[in-house]
Formats: structure tokens, sequence, C-alpha cells
């Protein structure tokens, strides 16, 4: 439907969302409103917790059943009021006229399903095409977001791709019915600097070949600045700033916007002992995945060589870096060094012991020195355990604290250690924002206090004041208990401020590696300078 200039493509108005709890009711939104053009990209920002992520799904009508709109909040889109449309009439519209990207991939996909199908089914469902037909137009959107061997990434389930590349079908399948309104929570959260641009370059080219309209929701102010026409700050449920892109950052009026914008990652690790022993180390370590597609008659498969003969080490106190594109083999790396997926050829060592050739059985002793927190906190913590329950299982299982009362103790320490109100002890995961449930993965991880913590995009999830005070409370604990990090990352600012060193990984091979400041100041490799050269452009 065509819009006149005057008129919005979408107008939110005095929108008020309410979650009732066991003991408490919270006002997660309170009063806002805001309005979207056809082709105008606005951003809204804020920290974790403000409001944002739920704003757009009480656009979407995706809200919880807990959850309550106020009386006097009014949603139209194109003319017509939607928030009073019945599920029958919303199914018209969602995927259809108005697509969203959710923050985490992995819980939006269906685990059971191909990739192939769930982008066929989407198509189908809006479009006559048959499921060649669909499949074909799959193809061709994977190939749009630039997943590698797209073809046979139709044959594989969810599990199977790296966290960047679930991202990019979320977001392929959200473009595929070329939609008057693309609300965006997140977009970029897990990918790499260069894919970030590429994505928001896409995103962008789609807005001008169809006038679409887009809700940029994120945290990263520094991307705002480069894509978006106008931008409303969100704080604690309230819009405190709204102004045209290029006003905001150059005289933020709001003392709270000021605050974002000056945040960002700064500083530099400590030093570590220069006769510190190595703790952890590779030696050749391989990871190969076998491949296969098509047809019964026309089966094909291909080896993938996720990680290729890799020698690294940490030393006791050291934070080494791991960055590159994804599915470079990153996570998997991390993951074969703590034997969490298998390993090819090669040799693990963790101080004199070797642990290549370990059982699941004999690798529980070491589960409390080597810890890990993952990318995507919503699909690593247990739906059914509150937030104590699921910090207080690891001290359970490991023998950690002198009784309940010490056990509670550790838990609300480890939760106020990383920014989180030790009252939330009994809310449980699907109560939190994104940013809060990527807090509470680092609390079960830290609680245990171990001695190597592998942190893939530990902060991917966090806006950028939060981001300031997960590195200083990593580096805190660093240096208080001597801890060791394998820290598996996009971000390069997050990088220089927490990494002693850093290895630059492209196709599961080693391209580059050094000290942090030496690789990212003068970098050796081509591949190592476009990679920095990308993360200036999209974050500068």
């Amino acid at each position: 439907m065509s819009q006149s200039a005057d008129q919005p493509l979408l107008s939110v108005q005095d929108l008020s969302v309410t979650f009732k709890l066991q003991d408490q009711t919270v006002r997660a939104v309170d009063g806002v409103s805001f309005h979207v053009k056809q082709g105008e990209t606005l951003a809204i920002v804020g920290e974790s917790g403000s409001g944002k992520s739920v704003s757009a799904r009480a656009i979407m009508k995706l809200l919880p059943r807990t959850a309550e709109i106020g009386r006097d909040s009014r949603i139209l889109f194109a003319g017509t009021r939607i928030d009073t449309h019945r599920d029958k009439q919303m199914l018209a519209i969602r995927g259809n006229r108005i697509a969203m990207i959710f923050q985490e991939p992995m819980s939006s996909l269906n685990p059971i399903y191909r990739i192939g199908s769930q982008l066929a089914e989407t198509i189908m469902l809006h479009q006559r095409l048959t499921k060649k037909q669909a499949l074909a137009r799959a193809l061709d959107l994977l190939k749009q977001v630039r997943i590698p061997e797209p073809e046979a990434r139709l044959e594989q389930y969810p599990h199977q791709l790296s966290g960047g590349q679930r991202q990019r079908v979320m977001i392929a399948m959200a473009i595929a019915n070329e939609q008057e309104l693309l609300i965006a929570d997140e977009p970029t959260t897990a990918l790499d600097v260069t894919v970030q641009a590429e994505i928001l370059k896409l995103i962008r080219q789609l807005q001008d070949d169809y006038r679409m309209g887009v809700i940029l929701i994120t945290h990263d102010l520094t991307i705002v600045e480069k894509v978006t026409d106008r931008v409303a700050v969100m704080r604690l449920g309230k819009i405190v700033e709204t102004n045209t892109t290029p006003a905001l950052f150059k005289a933020p009026r709001h003392g709270y916007t000021r605050k974002l914008i000056a945040s960002e990652p700064h500083g530099m690790p400590d030093p570590i002992q220069p006769d510190a022993p190595i703790l952890l180390k590779t030696d050749k370590l391989r990871v190969v995945y076998n491949l296969s597609w098509g047809g019964f008659f026309k089966r094909q498969t291909s080896e993938l060589t996720a990680v290729n003969d890799i020698d690294v080490h940490v030393r006791r106190g050291e934070t080494l870096g791991i960055v590159g594109e994804s599915g470079s083999g990153k996570s998997t790396l991390g993951k074969a060094i703590l034997r969490l997926v298998h390993n090819d050829g090669g040799t693990i060592a963790f101080e004199d012991d070797r642990l290549e050739k370990k059982t699941k059985a004999e690798m529980r002793p070491y589960r409390s020195h080597l810890q890990i927190v993952f990318q995507d906190p919503f699909s690593s913590l247990n739906p059914r355990l509150s937030v104590r329950d699921t910090i207080e299982e690891g001290l359970i299982v490991n023998g950690i604290g002198e009784g309940a009362k010490d056990r509670l103790a550790r838990v609300r320490q480890a939760l106020s250690d990383v920014g989180l109100d030790p009252n939330v002890l009994n809310r449980y995961p699907h109560e939190f924002s994104g940013g809060q449930r990527q807090r509470i993965a680092i609390a079960r991880a830290v609680a245990l206090q171990p001695e190597f913590i592998l942190l893939d995009e530990p902060t991917s999830a966090l806006d950028l004041s939060v981001q300031a005070q997960i590195i200083e409370l990593l580096r805190g604990l660093q240096s208080r208990y001597g801890l060791t990090y394998l820290f598996i990352s996009h971000d390069l600012k997050v990088v220089r401020a927490l990494c002693h060193r850093i290895v630059v990984m492209s196709q599961g091979q080693v391209v580059e590696a050094g000290d942090t400041a030496d690789v990212m100041d003068h970098p050796q490799q081509d591949y190592t300078r476009r990679l920095i050269r990308a993360a200036i452009e999209v974050q500068a």
C-alpha cells in the first residue's frame, strides 16, 4: 500500500507493556511513541533491559501471555490499526508485509528441520511457488547473504552452522518476501565486521529498491551513526530523546544519550609475568566435518576442514584472542580444545595432562578447571531452571561450597560481579533481555573460579557500556585469581582492550599471530588488513 509523504508507514502511539510476574508487575515499556516512514531507517537504541525488543515484539503481537498492552496504546500500519488484530489477521501480515530478524538465531530456527526446508516453507507460505521453485529461491537468498557453500547449507541443520551463519539464514528468511517493513533486532550481533558491513549494505539496498521501512534495534551506536536516518533513545522503558541521526550525534541533549555515545571498550590488559608457564597448548590440532547434499541418486559429499593443523598456546594469566570471519573455525577450535567436539588429529595439553584422547567420563574432573561461556546465552541456559539453580548447579556437581548457605553467597557474589541484582535469584531466563542472559552465563562460569575460561563472543549481546563493565570484570578476575582466557570475538575494539596476543584465522588456518598491538597496528597479511579496515569502516 503506497503511503503519502505525510503518512507514516508505521505509527506507534503511547505504547505501554506490563508483565505480570509471580510476586510483582513490571512495566517494561512506558508510554512510548515513534513512527517510521517508507524508505526510512529508525534506530531504537539503549542498554539491555531498556524495552527495545519488547516494543518490537508488541508491534508483531509476539509478546508472551504474561504481557499486557496498555489501554491507550495504538499501533497503526499503513493507516490500519493492527494492535487489535486477531491472530489470523496478523498471520497475513507477519512475514509477508512486516518481517522481523530476531537477536538469537538458534532459538528462532527449528532444530529438527533442514535450512532449505525452513526457508522454502517461509517462501511458500506467502508466494505461489512449488517446493522446487521455493528451494531455488532459498538458494538465491543464501547467495545474497554470502553463506559459503550455499548448496550444502540447504541440506544442513541449524546446529551445523556457526552463529554468524545462522544469523545470515535468519536475514535471508526475513527478506524472502520483499516486505514493506523490516524490524531488525540486533541483526549484526553474531556477525564478524566484514559481514556486518555487507549485511547492512544489503538491507540498505533492499530498502532503496522497495522503499522498505526499517526499524534497527541495537546497542551499537557506531553502526547506528553510519546507516540510520533517525534515532530514538530508550531508557527504563521510556524514550528519553529522539532526533535525526546527524543532529543526535553532533549535539545529544539528554545526559543518558551522552553517556551511551561516550561508552566504548578502552584500556589494555595487565601485563603477564615474563616467566609465566604455558597452561594450555595444542600441536597440529585438526577437526574435519563430512558434508553431504543432493537427492538419493545424486548424493554429493565433501570434507570441510574446520581446524587445519593449528598450533596455539596460552600462558597462565594470559588472554589469547582468536579473530576471523564467521565460519573461519574460531568456535570449533575453542570447542575442540575443551573436547566438546571431536578432533581428527593433533594433541591438546593442559599443564602436564594430555586431553585429546580422554573420554567424556575422563574429562569430568577437568570441567571445573576449564569453563566456557557460549555465544548464544538463550540456548545455553536451561529455561526450566531459575537463576539460582542455573549458577548453583555447577557448584553442587563439582562439590564447591561448604553447604547451601555458602553456595547461595557464592551465587549472589557472582551475580553482583557481572552487574546483576542478586535479588533476581528466583527469575527464569525468558524474563531477561539478551544482554542480561549473557551476564547470567558469565556468572555461571566465574562462580566456579576456574583456571581457564573459553569466552566465545561473550560481549556480542551486550551494549557498549556493559561491554566496558564486563571487560573490567574479566580483567579484575584475571588479576585476582590468575585466570587464563581464550577469547573468541569479531569485535576488534574489545579484543584490543582485553587480549595480550591474537591469532587471526581464515578457513580453518592461522594466517597471522602475534602481540595484539603489533598485529592490529602493523598487520602483515592482506586478510588481516581487510578485517581491520572493515572494523574501522563500520565502527568509525
